[in-house]
């Protein structure tokens, strides 16, 4: 295994997934990043002999800002900090969660602003590389002074208190720490401050949304392919000329992969190939078509939808990469000055608004996929196919009228998109005047965040639930009549779940299929048809 530098300039959000699912590097300080340190450390110390103030290292915190302590104080200051804020409730943070948030922290303290010291930050990356996972509860933050109670969970493991996850067992820190030969860091002052004013932990599950959304979109595009040819639709709807004459770099990204998708299918035809269909007019002044030359708007306007997730993420990448390697702390030292600064670097403003606004596009996908669903199942509005698309059977048949197909499974999907819409409301104008109103504008970064989460979630499994669908209908058309790529998501998905003839329990296909999405099967099988 390789190892990368951190210097709180350089991680990407690939990288810190990558961590979180121990699929990438180890992690070690640089060179440059060790000297910022101990630059911002060494001025703290000297501003410490003189005497002064310094918020948070010898003044009380928040509204406490205003009682001094001397030097000798300060160290135990830092402890009585993380205790006070260990107060954190519901679940507990994921693993995935928790690893990309001790490489996101360590990450912005390296960047050498913070004045901490330097084995704060080596064991931060010692729990990386040992897979030492602090039990943090999930709430408890509203992103004011960053993330300050599931921080301090956090902090309080460095410290060798309070319980971790460690192969597979949750035991406690000093167990764990004397069977590896760690030591338990020695907070001194700032130490504790640094590590919980920040918005690591609103980070860790931002970027994980942001890699998971992604994922989600190219899903997205392929149930829509999927759904065009159980529903035998026109693909004219994504030719580029229509979408260079919007050029939405999203939109036409999608528009793309469903033509692209739909490329030799027999199912969804070209425009051309739809209007031919039907008969010329022949000096008539009036024929009803018997193909509609135009779909409704759940499949024409699908890259509008999906598009704007797309570009949404362009922008959430952007601001997360800024966020994760930024001095998201206060205060801040600058060595080549002298100063200290206070500010308020810890305010998670951009997580909250940029997951505000990814799980509105989410949940937005979801109901996509939802409106096409209902016009899969529904007789009237199917172009031929079984009403909820039944095993076809004649009228004389014994099992006729008894079946109900994917009715259960429409209602199910209906739910979730409910659920996915009604988590789509703004976290951030929630904000809450807290801490004697010291801090009064809060920017709830970590209730969005494990909000988009949620809407992921629940948008993935309404796209499983669609797929099992389109399946279903394609495979009732006629899977020979399929272009190349969407039969082999078909064949994929064949694999694990078998065609309904008969009603029978889905829940568990419905798993199957998530987990195809979560893992990237889907998206493989896709572009692996691609070479058929």
């Amino acid at each position: 295994m390789t190892t990368m530098k951190i210097d709180g300039r350089g991680l990407t959000i690939g990288q810190a997934v990558a961590a979180a699912c121990r699929e990438g590097s180890e992690f070690s300080v640089s060179d440059d990043a060790l000297q910022a340190m101990n630059a911002s450390r060494n001025l703290k110390l000297e501003i410490l002999r003189t005497g002064k103030p310094i918020y948070g290292v010898t003044t009380g915190f928040g509204d406490s800002v205003n009682r001094q302590i001397s030097p000798e104080k300060t160290a135990r200051l830092q402890t009585e900090l993380i205790r006070y804020h260990l107060n954190g409730t519901g679940p507990l943070a994921s693993d995935e969660v928790v690893r990309a948030t001790l490489l996101i922290r360590a990450n912005c303290l390296a960047r050498g602003n913070s004045g901490v010291s330097i084995p704060v930050v080596e064991r931060l990356l010692d729990f990386i590389r040992h897979d030492i996972l602090p039990v943090i509860p999930e709430r408890g933050s509203v992103g004011a002074s960053g993330d300050l109670v599931p921080l301090c969970y956090l902090a309080y493991a460095l410290t060798g208190e309070g319980k971790v996850r460690h192969r597979g067992e949750t035991r406690q820190a000093a167990d764990v720490f004397a069977e590896l030969g760690l030591e338990p860091v020695m907070l001194e002052a700032k130490d504790g401050l640094a590590l919980i004013n920040g918005t690591s932990f609103s980070s860790a599950f931002a970027v994980l949304n942001t890699e998971a959304a992604a994922e989600l979109a190219e899903v997205a595009d392929i149930c829509t392919a999927l759904a065009s040819e159980g529903m035998l639709g026109n693909r004219g709807h994504y030719a580029p000329f229509i979408h260079d004459e919007k050029p939405h770099d999203g939109q036409r990204a999608s528009a793309a992969l469903i033509h692209d998708l739909l490329e030799g299918s027999a199912l969804a035809m070209t425009y051309d190939q739809v209007v031919g269909l039907n008969d010329p007019l022949d000096g008539r002044h009036y024929q009803k078509l018997t193909r509609s030359i135009q779909d409704r708007y759940s499949l024409r306007c699908a890259p509008h939808v999906t598009g704007v997730l797309r570009d949404m993420l362009d922008w959430v990448r952007t601001w997360m990469t800024v966020e994760i390697n930024s001095s998201s702390d206060n205060p801040l030292f600058d060595p080549s000055t002298g100063a200290v600064y206070s500010g308020g670097n810890f305010y998670g403003g951009h997580v909250v608004t940029a997951m505000d606004g990814l799980k509105t596009a989410v949940a937005g996908i979801a109901d996509l996929l939802d409106r096409q669903l209902a016009l899969l199942v529904d007789e009237k509005f199917n172009n031929g196919l079984t009403p909820n698309l039944i095993a076809r059977v004649d009228d004389d048949d014994t099992e006729a009228g008894l079946q109900h197909g994917f009715k259960g499974m429409q209602i199910a999907c209906s739910a979730l998109t409910a659920e996915a819409l009604k988590q789509a409301g703004p976290a951030s104008t929630f904000s809450r005047s807290t801490e004697a109103h010291n801090q009064d504008k809060v920017s709830m970064a970590p209730i969005a965040a494990r909000d988009a989460r949620t809407v992921i979630e629940l948008a993935r499994e309404v796209a499983a639930i669609h797929l099992l669908a389109a399946c279903q209908a394609v495979e009732l058309r006629g899977v020979e009549e399929m272009s190349p790529r969407t039969k082999a998501v078909h064949a994929r998905i064949r694999k694990e779940v078998s065609f309904a003839a008969k009603d029978r329990q889905m829940d568990c296909d419905i798993t199957a299929v998530v987990e195809m999405i979560s893992s990237g099967a889907i998206t493989e099988a896709a572009r692996a048809g691609a070479a058929l």
